[in-house]
């Protein structure tokens, strides 16, 4: 077991020690033949350090390294030029064409029920629904995501998705109280509704609401299921242009405040958006405690108490 006692730098929340410094240095020296992703994946697996689901956390030891190298500890191997990846190309099909109107539904919310989508076929089409019905457009999703359909029978009347958290928001970590190192080490066990389509034609009262509802009784196992850990904490984010947010409010989720709109400071970059408001919806009593624990971990990597589900 490494000495954690000796911190000579924090990165993306994680100390790292002197002693640990040298095993990285030692590794560059060793395995200079190698990328640098073949590097991170290398030292990763050396300092053991894995992102909420158990793969190597690639990214913020890239950074690490980065740093290093800026500070001359060591050389990195030259960056391996390549070429962008060919965007997905969506297609409008007949399977997504408008249906009849939908105003009520057999057996009342008894009937609906919440689809995982995972194969292939599935997936596309929930994407090509996204594209075509969203005010926002569909964009590929990185890291942590689960689709949903929602059903009604064997008619589909939405979809939803959840994915990764938003990097830092003021009022949402203000909310919340933990520390920047505490936000970075755990912001994986906060998820964002960052899609949530309705059908056009899909004119029921009180859906919306009820889907959350249900979603907030389940997504632990779903995501727990899929990524191998339990988030604590939903947010979400709603244009005021359009919406009202009625819908989150009704199923119990908290306005915090708005964002800035400038987004999130990144060297020699910045945007501006519209500013959003801010919900939330705890999943556990004691999200607090899990949030802003220093040595927050995989379940099954250490002995925790299970947290007790909020209704």
């Amino acid at each position: 077991m490494l000495d954690k006692t000796d911190p000579a730098m924090v990165c993306c929340g994680r100390p790292v020690t002197h002693k640990e410094i040298k095993i990285v240095q030692e590794t560059v020296q060793l395995f200079s033949n190698l990328s640098r992703s073949e590097l991170t994946e290398t030292i990763c697996e050396h300092l053991n350090w894995r992102t909420a689901a158990g793969s190597n956390k690639q990214d913020a030891c890239l950074k690490m390294l980065e740093k290093l190298e800026a500070k001359g500890i060591l050389h990195l191997p030259e960056k391996k030029i390549q070429g962008k990846p060919n965007k997905q190309t969506i297609v409008f099909t007949s399977r997504t064409n408008p249906q009849p109107v939908i105003n009520s539904i057999a057996g009342n919310f008894c009937s609906i029920h919440l689809e995982v989508v995972t194969d292939k076929e599935n997936i596309t089409l929930w994407n090509e629904y996204m594209l075509r019905y969203h005010y926002l457009g569909y964009s590929r999703p990185f890291g942590y995501v689960i689709r949903y359909f929602i059903n009604n029978d064997h008619t589909t009347l939405g979809c939803i998705l959840f994915s990764g958290a938003a990097k830092s928001m003021q009022a949402r970590d203000k909310w919340i109280g933990w520390t920047t190192n505490q936000r970075l080490n755990n912001l994986a066990w906060v998820i964002n509704n960052s899609r949530f389509l309705i059908f056009p034609w899909v004119t029921i009262k009180n859906l919306a609401s009820h889907t959350l509802g249900k979603i907030a009784r389940r997504i632990r196992d779903d995501w727990h299921e899929k990524w191998g850990f339990q988030p604590v904490l939903m947010e979400t984010f709603v244009d005021p242009q359009f919406f009202h947010g009625t819908c989150y409010q009704a199923a119990n989720w908290e306005y915090l405040g708005m964002t800035t709109g400038k987004g999130l400071v990144r060297k020699d970059k910045s945007y501006k958006t519209s500013p959003k408001k801010i919900y939330t919806r705890p999943l556990i009593k004691d999200f607090r405690k899990i949030l802003c624990s220093e040595n927050l971990v995989r379940e099954g990597e250490q002995d925790l108490q299970t947290p007790q589900s909020v209704d």
